[in-house]
């Protein structure tokens, strides 16, 4: 083979038969890869828009389950006795109402202030979103001690949609409850 076969001229002019790299079907070639790739940025825009909505959906499931928002009322005092320490105690309900958007159950409760003791039952309760649930309790109070005006720090042990347990606390008002007007009449002299 000689030097003369294996340079190229570009300035000269073949003539030959239009090969896929020259003429209508170069164009041709050239816009199906230009097709291609703005099909395959179009279908990646796509998947990539569902991912993300995915990825939020997801994440907001997640905040939703987790959330523990409730409303907590005394609700009845059934029964009472005092001992010979001056301590009366009641057993009663306390009525907690679910203002969350997904069930909670509640596993226990407890109050610890200077005048006031009160703890469940030790039954857990199922409640639904917008339901109100039930909880034994029993409360116990030092005669002779007025408990005082200011609401009550209720801590709830909470286990929410995610499986996960979680303590959170609501004030209740003692001041013209059920659990007052038992205790109080409990501790009058007689």
């Amino acid at each position: 083979m000689s030097a003369e076969d294996a340079v190229i001229d570009l300035d000269v002019y073949r003539d030959g038969s239009v090969g896929p790299t020259t003429g209508r079907a170069r164009r041709t070639v050239r816009s199906r890869i230009v097709l291609g790739l703005v099909a395959a940025l179009v279908a990646g825009a796509v998947l990539g828009g569902w991912g993300v909505d995915r990825s939020r959906e997801a994440r907001a499931r997640q905040e939703r389950d987790a959330t523990v928002a409730l409303v907590a009322i005394p609700a009845s005092a059934d029964s009472g006795s005092t001992n010979a320490g001056g301590r009366a105690l009641i057993e009663g309900s306390l009525a907690v109402v679910n203002a969350g958007p997904a069930p909670i159950t509640v596993r226990s409760v407890r109050v610890e202030s200077p005048t006031v003791l009160v703890h469940d039952l030790g039954r857990t309760r199922l409640i639904r979103p917008g339901g109100t649930g039930w909880i034994g309790v029993v409360v116990l109070s030092q005669c002779g001690e007025t408990p005082g005006t200011e609401p009550l720090s209720v801590r709830f042990s909470v286990q929410t949609a995610d499986g996960q347990v979680r303590e959170a606390h609501y004030p209740v008002a003692l001041v013209g409850s059920a659990w007052l007007d038992t205790l109080s009449r409990m501790c009058e002299p007689r």
